[in-house]
């Protein structure tokens, strides 16, 4: 296949000159022909441009490719045929694969491979994977004696010796399937009198509980629906075929009223500790309800503050703050993300300085009225040079090169544990030379005339010298990101909601998935299992409403081992002092 030939932007601006220049010697009537060509000419090839970015955009999201990262990027752009063979780990994000011959049992005992020189792989043993058998926490132990031998027998073998135990266990995993809600189907026996007729069944026993669902069910069913995306119907027939019934109705009906008994009052402790955050990540992703979507065809106001208004979305924010984890929320509905943004920085201490905001340059995205330090994504700044490779590899190049180096130090001092000064120190020093050195080849292009600034690479180049302190704020500012990622990756949450159920129903059902993803995410940000935490926030109801500082993902286990502790306190209100403190952390 030809290579794709060499794209030449004119600039518009000079074509015009020279026509005036045309027009001047040869008259109107010869120059005006060639001006309206041009005219047309350029609003073709804009919407050619436009299309074919469209278009390319399609196919990644259909096709792939599944990383924007320096080297697959360039590596597509070198390739004519624009498919680049993937052969580095980089490209695909997996472990590059060695294929070689087995080692063998001389090897094995050398410590290596003589036909590479490479180490051989340890040789595990068998009926075991990668993952040790400390990490099934969840598996229930059970201990398994030897069935001839006990510590102090003497040896079968040599006779003469004794054996003992060893201190190291050997542990065997087996694992089981089962469906997601299981139970147990009590038969109670049933006695009646032959003489009077009176009947007697026997007692529930205790551990059965004294409700049909267990607080972990709508746990469990919370975590699947709002956590990994799973439709009601889906469950459904899952449970179905594993002959555990659970309908559709049947699951809503329990997360919805589990929300009212303990995660209704975390949410919105959560979203308070969220306001005092140092760093807001906010961005939003269109969403369906059809409450919403009949009103706009009624020609109803969604808002009556913009009766224009016509979308519907669900934004993500994302709060950072030192000493805690990242605290993720979810809002759904006709506002954008700054509006939201900004009702949750109402509840924000005065005391507190402004918080660094990190969004992209949509100014739906920006809060009104209210102070905040504002920074822009560098990631999308580069995406725009991403878009237009085949046509300008050289130049897209010398971009994702310069961006590159800036990441690799900002990698360098996540690697290093280095503190939000520390960080700012080493980013003046190693990358705000080359930022510089960016910033004037960028100003160049347009200087020297080297580019079209109406073409797609003077489009990417105009959007990044336009927002150049914000996308730079990390070179100023102690803590300032490099990109808003973490709550791109946080709205997949909702985006997959929306591509497997496609919508919501009601507002009401909008509200109750916001509450569930924002405190399933935040578990997952704090490394702790939702469905256990969404559980005891049921069971510790009370609690929780008295004091729902003490029942945040990353604390609450601490007051389940103090109940443990303190039989006698049974599931009370805690102490005072625990009262006022949370009382006082949530302002």
């Amino acid at each position: 296949m030809k290579p794709n030939p060499k794209v030449i932007e004119l600039d518009e601006a000079d074509l015009e000159s020279k026509l005036d220049q045309i027009e001047a010697v040869m008259g109107v009537d010869m120059a005006q022909p060639f001006r309206l060509l041009l005219h047309w000419y350029a609003r073709l090839l804009g919407l050619l441009r436009e299309k074919k970015l469209s278009i390319r955009r399609l196919q990644r999201m259909l096709f792939g490719a599944s990383t924007e990262r320096t080297s697959s990027v360039l590596s597509s752009a070198a390739d004519p045929s624009g498919q680049a063979e993937d052969t580095s780990a980089e490209n695909s994000g997996d472990h590059p694969v060695h294929q070689e011959p087995p080692s063998t049992a001389d090897d094995q005992g050398q410590g290596g491979n003589p036909a590479n020189g490479r180490p051989a792989p340890q040789r595990r043993r068998p009926n075991h994977g990668r993952i040790p058998a400390s990490d099934y926490t969840g598996c229930a132990k059970v201990v398994v004696t030897h069935a001839s031998l006990c510590p102090g027998d003497a040896c079968p073998h040599c006779g003469s010796g004794t054996v003992y135990r060893q201190l190291r266990w050997s542990p065997v995993v087996r694992l089981k399937g089962r469906p997601p809600v299981t139970g147990q189907v009590y038969q109670l026996e049933r006695l009646r009198c032959g003489e009077c007729g009176d009947m007697f069944t026997a007692e529930l026993p205790e551990e059965a509980g004294p409700d049909k669902y267990d607080a972990s069910v709508a746990a469990t069913i919370a975590t699947l629906r709002y956590g990994e995306g799973m439709p009601w119907n889906r469950l459904q027939r899952l449970q179905e075929l594993a002959g555990v019934p659970l309908p559709a109705s049947d699951q809503w009906e329990q997360v919805r009223d589990a929300a009212e008994r303990g995660p209704r009052e975390a949410y919105r402790h959560l979203a308070g500790l969220a306001a005092q955050g140092d760093l807001m990540h906010n961005d939003d992703t269109t969403m369906r309800v059809l409450e919403l979507m009949e009103k706009t065809k009624r020609h109803q106001p969604l808002l009556e503050e913009d009766p224009a208004r016509r979308g519907v979305f669900t934004t993500g924010i994302v709060s950072v703050a030192k000493g805690r984890p990242d605290i993720v929320l979810f809002f759904t509905g006709p506002h954008h993300a700054g509006e939201n943004l900004r009702a949750l920085l109402v509840a924000r201490s005065a005391e507190l300085p402004p918080p660094i905001q990190m969004c992209d340059a949509l100014s739906r995205n920006m809060p009104d009225d209210l102070r905040v330090i504002v920074a822009n994504c560098l990631a999308h700044g580069r995406r725009n040079f991403v878009d237009v490779v085949k046509e300008f590899p050289a130049e897209v190049r010398y971009v994702l090169e310069c961006l590159k180096k800036v990441h690799q130090t900002d990698a360098e001092a996540k690697q290093q544990h280095r503190s939000p000064e520390e960080r700012l120190r080493l980013h003046q020093e190693q990358s705000k030379p080359v930022v510089d050195e960016l910033h004037r080849w960028l100003k160049e292009q347009f200087d020297e005339k080297l580019v079209e600034p109406n073409g797609s690479l003077g489009s990417a180049i105009s959007y990044m010298l336009k927002h150049w302190e914000k996308l730079t704020l990390f070179l100023r500012v102690p803590g300032a990101p490099l990109d808003n990622n973490v709550c791109e990756r946080a709205l997949k949450m909702a985006i997959r909601h929306r591509k497997n159920s496609l919508f919501y129903k009601t507002q009401r059902g909008a509200d109750v998935g916001d509450l569930y993803m924002s405190l399933v995410h935040t578990c997952y940000s704090s490394g702790v299992s939702p469905v256990d935490y969404l559980t005891e926030l049921q069971r510790n109801h009370e609690r929780v409403r008295a004091a729902p500082g003490d029942w945040m993902p990353w604390n609450y286990r601490a007051q389940l081992v103090a109940a443990a502790s303190e039989p006698d306190r049974g599931r009370g209100p805690p102490c005072d002092g625990a009262l006022s403190g949370a009382r006082s952390s949530c302002g």
